[in-house]
């Protein structure tokens, strides 16, 4: 009897309860008018008779019963700032009409309100609180989209983010994003075999004639070297060995066609991400800034006896107090020969000793992250060994940002950053001059933005553009130098605004200089005081 009463009961606390008041929440989100501007700039990328299809983000089981804390796709979010799963959005080059005649063109598809459901995982928007908070006029529950009458095969292309078939069906809600997908393509007469990057290659040849067949050679060589399965397909073995018009129609005739395109979108939202605008910019430098008060906590709070996860954890807490929401991405903070291992994630050594403490970290506020890298002595003091190494690095860094200008090519920090490190490894006798090595593996730069490895274009700079300044070196133990650099890993990382007036770097309330950090560790700690009973 108190099973059947229990659920009523509860459905009743949820509906007249805090759960249905309004809900207290920062004022400093982007604005429905921001989302709805990026709509606008992506529908003026589309050619004519056109759609976009976008998915939110599946949820990820943890294990068991628990998942992941949700985090939205940032495309998603970016256009339309809807931070829920089970969502799709639809949207057109051109006005649509519906059966009585209204003009849309965007439509978007949301999970429904559910007490019983929001009473155990958190508020729901709805409808409703889609049309109202986001600014959407056509909103459907995502159950609608099955029986939704939408012709894909209209539209000269159907643009789309190919999927990677690792979602879940939840069995028990018909629509989920298992089932959108499902429901998206049967509608879009998905074929089974579909890849995008052969209908990229297909799409290619069938657009290419004899007299540039060489020109587009070393593009499909790029997409193929990603998908090597691609150089054993027939059509491409065909077309490689066309070698006059008759042919290469030929082949042409034989390429499948298809409206789907798995992707153009990607480049289309690479534009648009790329440059910042000035309301992003505010969150990310928000971002940023609270990121550099972890690194600066941190400095005064460090002792060698600390454990790298003690240290993970006072960067996070930082985080926290400031109301940022994540971390950007999985905390790095390797200390000694751990720092080697360029995204060494574990933090698990006990005590870091007198060792160097590599610290990768940024706090994500409000969907943007921050990505900041701070290198220090664990006992507040460089010995000669690693402070020759980081002053060449913190060389190498000034030298990368001085190439930071509108215009300039995407790799040009790299390349200034790469000459200072050869020719400072060579000079410390850690290399010969002009041999080849891997004590600087990676690049220097990348996008920062929604994602900590943003999306962009990687061509000529353009204004608004952040991208983070990282070099580093890492002589792990056992290599083929002098035993006395071995285990010093070093990477600094600020992130970098560039303007049409030159750049500016974000994350620089963060020292960088050693004698700067040296200075600052001496300092006394909130922390110095804080002291937890031993456990067993």
């Amino acid at each position: 009897m108190k099973k059947i009463i229990l659920l009523p009961l509860i459905l009743l606390f949820v509906c007249h309860s805090g759960f249905s008041q309004q809900v207290e929440l920062p004022t400093d989100y982007l604005s429905a008018e921001f989302h709805r501007g990026r709509r606008d700039a992506l529908r003026k990328l589309l050619p004519p008779n056109t759609v976009a299809v976008l998915f939110a983000n599946p949820v990820r089981n943890r294990a068991n019963d628990v998942d992941y804390v949700y985090h939205q796709d940032p495309d998603f979010y970016y256009l339309t700032g809807y931070n829920e799963p089970n969502a799709v959005l639809l949207l057109f080059s051109e006005p649509q009409q519906d059966g009585q005649g209204n003009s849309f063109d965007e439509i978007i598809f949301v999970q429904p309100r559910d007490p019983y459901s929001e009473m155990w995982n958190g508020r729901r928007l709805g409808v409703e609180g889609v049309k109202q908070q986001l600014g959407f006029s056509q909103v459907y529950e995502n159950t609608d989209f099955k029986d939704f009458n939408m012709n894909f095969g209209s539209f000269d292309k159907v643009y789309f983010y190919d999927f990677h078939n690792d979602v879940r069906d939840s069995k028990r809600n018909t629509g989920d994003l298992y089932d959108l997908i499902a429901g998206f393509k049967q509608k879009a007469n998905y074929p089974s075999d579909y890849d995008a990057s052969k209908y990229q290659v297909y799409d290619i040849i069938r657009s290419t004639d004899i007299e540039n067949k060489a020109n587009v050679a070393q593009e499909i060589g790029r997409i193929t070297r990603f998908n090597p399965a691609l150089n054993d397909d027939p059509i491409v073995l065909r077309y490689k060995d066309a070698g006059n018009e008759h042919a290469l129609k030929k082949v042409q005739e034989e390429v499948p066609h298809s409206n789907l395109d798995g992707y153009s979108l990607n480049y289309m939202m690479a534009n648009l991400r790329e440059g910042k605008l000035p309301e992003e910019l505010k969150l990310l430098k928000k971002a940023v800034e609270i990121s550099c008060v972890g690194q600066i906590e941190v400095m005064k709070a460090m002792h060698p006896g600390m454990s790298e996860s003690e240290i993970q954890g006072i960067h996070e807490f930082v985080f926290k107090k400031y109301g940022a929401e994540y971390e950007g991405y999985p905390s790095i903070v390797g200390s000694g020969h751990n720092g080697c291992i360029l995204h060494y994630i574990e933090n698990n050594r006990p005590e870091v000793g007198g060792d160097l403490v590599l610290m990768d970290l940024g706090a994500e506020y409000h969907g943007y992250t921050a990505d900041v890298t701070r290198t220090i002595p664990a006992d507040g003091t460089f010995t000669p060994e690693q402070k020759a190494i980081y002053d060449l690095v913190y060389e190498a860094q000034e030298a990368a940002f001085k190439e930071c200008r509108v215009g300039n090519p995407f790799w040009a920090p790299h390349r200034a950053a790469q000459k200072v490190i050869d020719e400072g490894l060579a000079r410390l006798g850690i290399i010969k001059p002009g041999q080849r090595h891997n004590y600087f593996p990676h690049g220097t730069s990348h996008y920062l933005g929604l994602d900590v490895h943003d999306k962009g274009t990687r061509g000529a700079f353009k204004p608004n553009t952040v991208i983070t300044v990282e070099p580093g070196i890492y002589i792990p133990h056992n290599s083929d130098c002098d035993p006395k650099w071995w285990g010093i890993a070093v990477r600094i990382e600020d992130d970098v605004l560039i303007t049409e007036e030159g750049w500016v770097n974000l994350s620089a309330m963060a020292p960088r200089k050693s004698e700067e950090i040296e200075a600052l560790m001496a300092q006394p700690s909130a922390l110095d005081d804080f002291k937890l009973p031993d456990l067993e």
